[in-house]
């Protein structure tokens, strides 16, 4: 949840931060250390040859061929998936109980992709290995570049079968993963000059300004970032969360909970009981949309319910792990711009 020397939290806890404590050291991927910039012999062509990228711990890999056995977490696997870049096997939330895509894979068919582990810090040896992969790709939420969804206890035989390259979402603002997602996928054969793609960075653009107009014109609306668990509620700080971190760039005004109420946990949120879930004043509130999350309309704890942004109708969901592609970034922006547009005044 924060660098490698956080205090480790439950799988409860890391659920709630809008990123995550790292569980272990980082995995050290195939490949040499040097200056190459992430970038591939024919990008964005979609031909084959040499393949180099330089991933955000500095590791740069390098292969004989832009790979096309790829496996990455659920929703990396989501993001190239709308660059046009499809991968053999995906680990992490990507199917629900009734068999449909889970919202962090995104647009993906899921029907098409070997599920190597349906859960965050699941993904099977085994299947992994069959799949003969290329490279491993998903994303860091430390300063270490620990490999997010990565299980700890089979680090090091997953490190051996192929090389792996890390995005990362640790305390920077949303737009830098965006680029270097951008990037890699371009690497790996990307057609980036393709009409949607153009169209959906524009968008993108445009939904971002919007936000900005929002928050200028309405700097009395106060933004709460939630997330629910059976016996608590937490309240997510604007520091080291990407969307956030974004967000409060753009002028919204956050609710903070101190710093000395998120020493627990590394600086990314502090937990309330559902009694005390009064104790910040709001007049939107953005929860998590992650399905190991408590939604808010399963929520049934009476302090919830009393609260004045939810009898005003005004909760909104939030990605804390966004899907990085500017196609499912827009969105994000947009809801937010429009519940701060609209909102009543009640905190």
């Amino acid at each position: 949840m924060s660098n490698a020397r956080a205090t480790f939290l439950s799988r409860r806890g890391i659920l709630a931060a809008g990123g995550a404590l790292g569980l272990g050291a980082a995995l050290t991927a195939c490949g040499s250390d040097d200056k190459d910039s992430g970038s591939a012999d024919g990008a964005g062509t979609g031909k084959s040859g040499p393949w180099t990228f330089k991933d955000d711990r500095g590791t740069t890999v390098k292969l004989d061929q832009v790979p096309t056995s790829i496996v990455a977490f659920t929703g990396v696997a989501a993001a190239l998936y709308d660059y046009g870049v499809q991968v053999k096997g995906v680990f992490g939330p990507t199917t629900t109980k009734d068999g449909k895509a889970d919202v962090q894979a995104g647009d993906m068919d899921v029907s098409k992709v070997t599920v190597l582990g349906n859960a965050w810090g699941k993904l099977n040896v085994e299947k992994y290995a069959a799949l003969a992969p290329e490279v491993l790709i998903t994303t860091t939420f430390d300063d270490a570049g620990t490999l997010w969804s990565v299980p700890e206890e089979s680090k090091d035989k997953i490190a051996k079968l192929a090389p792996s390259v890390a995005i990362s979402v640790f305390d920077r603002q949303l737009t830098k993963p965006l680029q270097r997602m951008w990037e890699l996928a371009e690497s790996l054969g990307a057609d980036l000059t393709a009409a949607k793609t153009v169209q959906a960075k524009k968008d993108f653009e445009a939904a971002a300004e919007r936000l900005r107009k929002a928050a200028k014109a309405r700097p009395e609306i106060k933004v709460l970032a939630g997330s629910a668990s059976p016996d608590l509620f937490y309240v997510s700080g604007t520091n080291l969360s990407v969307d956030l971190e974004y967000f409060k760039a753009l002028g919204v005004n956050f609710v903070e909970p101190p710093e000395s109420a998120k020493k627990a946990t590394g600086g990314w949120f502090e937990s309330l009981s559902w009694e005390n879930v009064d104790k910040y004043p709001a007049d939107v509130i953005i929860m998590d949309d992650r399905s190991s999350t408590i939604q808010p309309a399963d929520i049934t704890e009476g302090t919830w319910k009393k609260l004045p942004a939810v009898k005003a109708g005004q909760v909104i969901s939030r990605s804390p792990e966004p899907i990085l592609s500017y196609d499912k970034c827009t969105p994000l922006l947009t809801n937010l711009a429009e519940a701060i547009e609209k909102a009543k005044k009640v905190s």
